[in-house]
């Protein structure tokens, strides 16, 4: 079963002659536990995607379902709901809360939806990103590979069927990022999530399992990677 299906998706900003098509007819659709990466030029469109897939935006016409469910029939309030129990997000900025520790900004989200962290899985999240040393630290004091560490923990904790990473290499080093997209990767097989991840780094996009390019607005699959 496909856990993420888009359809037919156009997004318009404007109208009339300073119109500007952002996707045109985009349709695709990610097994569970696919780690896909999503390339393309600046103002290719690749954003916009991701903001839909996300419901962080509204497309001008088409579908996007998730886990079966068609999310932009859901009224407001259910659909935040929805995406917080559902949807993890990496930023390429982090978006970590600074007031608060490395802990604290990874279970944040739990306590957003009135739940008790788990914490033998915070444990884990914890050893698995290599931080437990550093739990008690808040984002001025970590790294930038460390920060984009915490914000996967953050994505993982509520246990989402959709992690969405917008370009998450894009402010760290070579080493960095390359750890980074090692742990996306453990992250897609040992949580079995599933991973839609934007980038303008192919040599990064060839570590997925699938490669889709956007180009103006139009998507194209280049199908399975290479193991």
């Amino acid at each position: 079963m496909n856990l993420l299906e888009v359809k037919s998706l156009y997004k318009t900003y404007g109208s009339g002659e300073t119109a500007v098509k952002a996707l045109k007819d985009v349709s695709f659709s990610v097994p569970k536990g696919e780690f896909v990466a999503v390339v393309g030029e600046s103002g290719s469109g690749k954003s916009t995607l991701l903001n839909m897939i996300g419901a962080l935006d509204t497309p001008t016409s088409g579908k996007v379902l998730i886990d079966g469910k068609d999310i932009f029939t859901m009224k407001d309030s259910k659909l935040t709901i929805f995406r917080r129990r559902n949807i993890g997000f990496v930023f390429q900025a982090f978006n970590l809360i600074p007031e608060l520790t490395v802990e604290q900004n990874i279970i944040f989200p739990v306590l957003l939806d009135y739940k008790k962290p788990d914490t033998n899985y915070l444990e884990e999240l914890l050893a698995v990103l290599n931080l437990r040393e550093r739990r008690n630290h808040l984002p001025n004091q970590l790294s930038g590979g460390q920060q984009q560490r915490v914000a996967i923990g953050r994505a993982l904790m509520t246990h989402p069927t959709l992690i969405l990473a917008d370009e998450p290499t894009g402010n760290l080093d070579t080493q960095n990022s390359s750890e980074v997209i090692t742990l996306l990767k453990e992250a897609s097989k040992k949580y079995e999530q599933t991973i839609i991840m934007i980038t303008h780094n192919r040599s990064i996009a060839q570590t997925a399992d699938r490669v889709l390019q956007i180009s103006d607005g139009v998507l194209t699959d280049f199908g399975r990677c290479r193991e």
